[in-house]
């Protein structure tokens, strides 16, 4: 079955040039296109995509609350890809406060914009973690955020949970992780699950941000 991706961009041309770069891979569909948020929850229901590919600034309603909306409302819902034009941007980290799963680079050469939407798809590593990191240095509380410690500490993770997690925010990918650890792919998403259970996280970017959040990780 191809990942199929719902296209959300103000700018036809943009939403036409990330058409043409996915539509010519036989693992990927372009499902529906919307000019706005405020269109996704009903274009989601409608359609089901794996992944929506969402611009991070929309006159109506942006990406930062299109996000929220969609993971609010909608059940089972897509991973969510914020496009943005600029790399270091507050928006783009509030976007994955909100839930999004990453975010990929308007000027992203063709290859690149593939290997995100399949990278999040998929689930299992974290998008550009550098990046990330850079992002939660500048616009993150410093493990300064009461609450994120809080529910940090209750999730009381397991000393390998613990490692995990931390191998999770160096961007390792489950693979990664096994041989770091010298465990089996299986083991290694058993712990992943654990600790987006205890967190409270749908994903692996989503642990990744409490983390830093609460100064569990130094994000410099």
């Amino acid at each position: 079955m191809p990942v199929t991706v719902l296209l959300v961009d103000d700018e036809p041309l943009v939403r036409a040039g990330l058409r043409a770069v996915l539509a010519a891979q036989p693992d990927i569909e372009v499902v529906g296109e919307a000019a706005d948020g405020a269109a996704v929850i009903p274009l989601v229901r409608q359609l089901r995509p794996d992944v929506v590919a969402m611009d991070v600034r929309m006159p109506l309603m942006d990406g930062i609350e299109a996000t929220r909306a969609v993971l609010r409302t909608v059940s089972d819902p897509p991973k969510i890809l914020v496009v943005t034009t600029f790399e270091n941007d507050e928006y783009v980290y509030e976007a994955l406060r909100a839930g999004a799963d990453g975010f990929l680079l308007k000027r992203a050469r063709p290859a690149e914009i593939v290997h995100a939407v399949r990278l999040v798809a998929e689930g299992e590593s974290l998008l550009f973690p550098a990046s990330v990191r850079q992002l939660a240095a500048e616009y993150g509380d410093g493990g300064g955020n009461p609450a994120a410690r809080a529910a940090m500490e209750r999730a009381a993770l397991t000393e390998r949970e613990a490692e995990v997690l931390r191998l999770m925010a160096r961007g390792l990918s489950n693979a990664e992780i096994a041989g770091r650890l010298i465990v089996g792919t299986e083991t290694v998403k058993s712990h992943v699950s654990a600790v987006l259970a205890k967190l409270g996280a749908r994903d692996r970017t989503q642990a990744v941000i409490a983390a830093y959040e609460s100064g569990f990780v130094a994000p410099g």
